[in-house]
């Protein structure tokens, strides 16, 4: 069984907190729905991309973690809202892209979290994200999705948006939720989430909440495995 509290330092040499407050760079900005939390975000996350790839010389993959996506803020709020949920446990934040449910998660009082991503950006933003919020969050750029988990509460924000990442992912969280692992999904109610084999348990509207890519959004749940 995987413990993904240990910690893996990636280095990256040119991490978010350097890069420029135009289209292409980031700026420090409080998450619509959980305005407790701010995040080094995207003004434009498709420039910065092009910007990356372009002093990188090469293909990059798309930063996710430049924008705080509806899934995720909808399980950071309810988190913050619902405490009890986290609060002593230890914690894996699955795919954290910006490290915000994570963030959520340590703020609510969990007693360990981890932030896993496979992409080594988005651990760099998930550490410079943590510290401007004050919390500690541990980091892991290994994929877990095969293993099993030594945790309480898994918190997937923004998983499904594709019908391969919800064959992906579902069968890990089907087989944590299995061992009495608490599994929490955030999704909009994107075409691949599975509701038959997920229960809502909150919905928030998502007005002025969304990224780009979920712009036509009214509203986004926080599902549990039953």
């Amino acid at each position: 069984m995987t413990d993904p509290h240990r910690r893996n330092h990636v280095d990256i040499a040119d991490p978010p907190t350097r890069w420029p407050a135009g289209l292409d760079g980031l700026r420090l900005v409080r998450v619509p729905l959980a305005p407790e939390i701010q995040l080094h975000l995207a003004t434009d996350p498709i420039v910065l991309w092009a910007r990356m790839e372009s002093e990188a010389g090469q293909a990059l993959a798309a930063p996710f973690w430049a924008s705080a996506w509806l899934g995720g803020q909808a399980l950071a709020r309810y988190i913050l809202d619902h405490p009890g949920v986290v609060a002593g446990r230890r914690v894996l934040d699955v795919a954290a892209g910006s490290g915000l449910v994570g963030i959520a998660a340590s703020m609510a009082g969990a007693a360990a979290v981890t932030a896993n991503d496979i992409d080594p950006n988005a651990i760099a933003a998930i550490e410079v994200n943590a510290a401007a919020n004050a919390v500690e969050v541990a980091v892991s750029c290994e994929t877990m999705l095969d293993e099993d988990v030594n945790v309480d509460v898994v918190l997937a924000g923004d998983v499904l948006y594709s019908e391969s990442m919800a064959e992906t992912v579902m069968p890990f969280l089907e087989r944590a939720s299995a061992r009495g692992v608490q599994v929490l999904v955030g999704d909009p109610g994107r075409a691949h989430m599975p509701l038959g084999r997920l229960e809502i348990v909150a919905t928030y509207r998502a007005a002025h909440a969304a990224a780009l890519t979920d712009a036509q959004v009214e509203r986004v749940h926080v599902l549990r495995l039953p």
